[in-house]
Protein backbone atom coordinates (compact mmCIF):
# COMPACT_ATOMS: atom_id res chain seq x y z
CA UNK A 1 0.00 0.00 0.00
CA UNK A 2 1.11 3.56 -0.66
CA UNK A 3 2.87 5.11 2.38
CA UNK A 4 0.67 8.21 2.04
CA UNK A 5 -2.40 6.08 2.78
CA UNK A 6 -0.77 4.86 6.00
CA UNK A 7 0.11 8.45 6.88
CA UNK A 8 -3.50 9.53 6.30
CA UNK A 9 -4.69 6.72 8.58
CA UNK A 10 -2.14 7.83 11.21
CA UNK A 11 -3.42 11.41 11.04
CA UNK A 12 -7.07 10.40 11.38
CA UNK A 13 -6.29 8.05 14.28
CA UNK A 14 -4.26 10.72 16.06
CA UNK A 15 -7.00 13.31 15.63
CA UNK A 16 -9.61 10.89 16.99
CA UNK A 17 -7.37 10.02 19.94
CA UNK A 18 -6.61 13.65 20.72
CA UNK A 19 -10.29 14.62 20.48
CA UNK A 20 -11.16 11.82 22.91
CA UNK A 21 -8.39 13.02 25.24
CA UNK A 22 -10.45 16.08 26.12
CA UNK A 23 -13.52 13.91 26.70
CA UNK A 24 -11.58 11.49 28.93
CA UNK A 25 -11.37 14.18 31.64
CA UNK A 26 -7.89 13.17 32.74
CA UNK A 27 -8.50 9.47 32.04
CA UNK A 28 -11.36 9.37 34.54
CA UNK A 29 -14.02 8.44 31.92
CA UNK A 30 -13.46 4.91 30.63
CA UNK A 31 -14.93 5.08 27.10
CA UNK A 32 -13.02 8.11 25.86
CA UNK A 33 -9.89 6.89 27.66
CA UNK A 34 -10.00 3.65 25.67
CA UNK A 35 -10.47 5.65 22.45
CA UNK A 36 -7.37 7.71 23.34
CA UNK A 37 -5.23 4.60 23.80
CA UNK A 38 -6.58 2.93 20.66
CA UNK A 39 -6.24 6.13 18.63
CA UNK A 40 -2.64 6.77 19.59
CA UNK A 41 -1.66 3.10 19.21
CA UNK A 42 -3.21 3.05 15.73
CA UNK A 43 -1.58 6.36 14.84
CA UNK A 44 1.92 5.24 15.80
CA UNK A 45 1.49 1.87 14.14
CA UNK A 46 0.27 3.46 10.90
CA UNK A 47 3.05 6.05 11.04
CA UNK A 48 5.59 3.24 11.40
CA UNK A 49 4.10 1.52 8.35
CA UNK A 50 4.42 4.72 6.31
CA UNK A 51 8.06 5.03 7.35
CA UNK A 52 8.69 1.35 6.70
CA UNK A 53 7.45 1.76 3.15
CA UNK A 54 9.98 4.43 2.30
CA UNK A 55 8.49 7.74 3.38
CA UNK A 56 11.12 10.19 4.61
CA UNK A 57 11.05 10.72 8.38
CA UNK A 58 11.02 14.53 8.11
CA UNK A 59 8.18 14.49 5.61
CA UNK A 60 6.12 11.98 7.57
CA UNK A 61 6.49 13.79 10.88
CA UNK A 62 5.91 17.25 9.43
CA UNK A 63 2.75 16.22 7.64
CA UNK A 64 1.49 14.08 10.54
CA UNK A 65 2.02 16.71 13.21
CA UNK A 66 1.14 19.74 11.07
CA UNK A 67 -2.08 18.43 9.58
CA UNK A 68 -3.04 16.87 12.92
CA UNK A 69 -2.49 20.16 14.74
CA UNK A 70 -4.51 22.11 12.20
CA UNK A 71 -7.37 19.60 12.30
CA UNK A 72 -7.43 19.57 16.10
CA UNK A 73 -7.64 23.37 16.16
CA UNK A 74 -10.62 23.25 13.81
CA UNK A 75 -12.27 20.44 15.79
CA UNK A 76 -11.73 22.40 18.99
CA UNK A 77 -13.48 25.35 17.39
CA UNK A 78 -16.35 23.38 15.81
CA UNK A 79 -17.07 20.75 18.46
CA UNK A 80 -15.70 22.08 21.74
CA UNK A 81 -16.55 25.75 21.01
CA UNK A 82 -12.97 26.89 21.63
CA UNK A 83 -11.85 30.28 20.38
CA UNK A 84 -10.30 30.35 16.91
CA UNK A 85 -9.30 33.97 16.42
CA UNK A 86 -7.19 35.63 13.72
CA UNK A 87 -3.91 34.71 15.46
CA UNK A 88 -4.93 31.06 15.66
CA UNK A 89 -5.94 31.02 11.99
CA UNK A 90 -2.61 32.63 11.06
CA UNK A 91 -0.83 29.95 13.09
CA UNK A 92 -2.67 27.20 11.20
CA UNK A 93 -1.78 28.84 7.88
CA UNK A 94 1.88 29.02 8.93
CA UNK A 95 1.85 25.36 9.97
CA UNK A 96 0.48 24.37 6.58
CA UNK A 97 3.01 26.61 4.82
CA UNK A 98 5.82 24.99 6.82
CA UNK A 99 4.66 21.51 5.86
CA UNK A 100 4.50 22.51 2.19
CA UNK A 101 7.98 24.07 2.30
CA UNK A 102 9.47 21.06 4.05
CA UNK A 103 7.92 18.73 1.48
CA UNK A 104 9.30 20.88 -1.35
CA UNK A 105 12.74 20.64 0.21
CA UNK A 106 12.50 16.87 0.71
CA UNK A 107 11.27 16.34 -2.85
CA UNK A 108 14.31 18.11 -4.23
CA UNK A 109 16.74 15.58 -2.70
Amino acid sequence: MNPWIYLLIAIVAEVIGTSALKLSKGFTVLGPSLVVVAGYASAFYSLSLALGRGMALGTAYAVWSGVGTALIAVIGWLIFKEVLNAKAVLGIVLIIAGVVLLNMNTASH
